[in-house]
């Protein structure tokens, strides 16, 4: 099946990578590395990330949640804190680019988003990029659950067999593949752009 749609994840993708910030955070505070992913990997989804994540709690609740569960696994953080250096990552000019020439060849674009609810909206220069812009705190659903997806290629009007995903995260790939989805895993834009650019056919940097 022709691809139609590319559905891109933000953090990592289109934007610079919260784990970044996360890492930098860890190492200018001594905690040990990892050890953040580990706790909102390890909590679940009842876990105070991923209720932030589905718009379930408001963000002060958050950052009590996950500092206990932080001291539980062993080392005291600032939430607070820690989501102030994740909230000054900037867009990828090259990443953007290549969304407007995916648009201008006639391929629908979508954005599938892990995020939390913010007094304003840090995310509004990005929504004129894509055609559907889908967000883990206003549909209740957060990768890597199938529903999400779903919703995502249901908006766009394609089955997910048309089309393609870019995540820097292994397990939100994980599920698209088993979806259907043609996936690319990003730990570079630049060889992300040329994988995508074999599939379609289009140059886009």
């Amino acid at each position: 099946m022709a691809h139609r749609a590319v559905i891109f994840d933000l953090g990592g993708v289109v934007v610079d990578s919260p784990l970044h910030a996360i890492a930098r955070y860890e190492r200018e505070h001594g905690i040990p590395e990892g050890l953040i992913n580990r706790v909102v990997v390890g909590t679940g989804p009842g876990g105070a990330w991923s209720r932030l994540e589905r718009g379930e709690i408001a963000m002060e609740v958050f950052f009590e949640a996950f500092d206990a569960e932080c001291a539980a696994a062993g080392h005291a953080i600032s939430t607070a804190s820690l989501m102030e250096a994740i909230s000054e990552g900037g867009p990828r000019p090259m990443m953007l680019e290549a969304i407007g020439r995916l648009r201008d060849h006639g391929l629908k674009t979508a954005a599938l988003t892990n995020n939390w609810v913010t007094e304003g909206d840090g995310l509004a220069p990005l929504r004129s990029f894509f055609d559907v812009f889908v967000e883990s705190a206003v549909v209740g659903l957060r990768k890597p659950d199938p529903r999400i997806y779903h919703h995502a290629c249901t908006e766009l009007g394609v089955p997910p067999e048309a089309a393609i995903f870019l995540d820097d995260i292994g397990r939100n790939l994980k599920t698209a593949r088993e979806l259907g989805m043609a996936t690319i895993k990003v730990d570079d834009p630049e060889p992300a752009l040329d994988e995508l650019s074999g599939l379609i056919g289009i140059r886009l940097r």
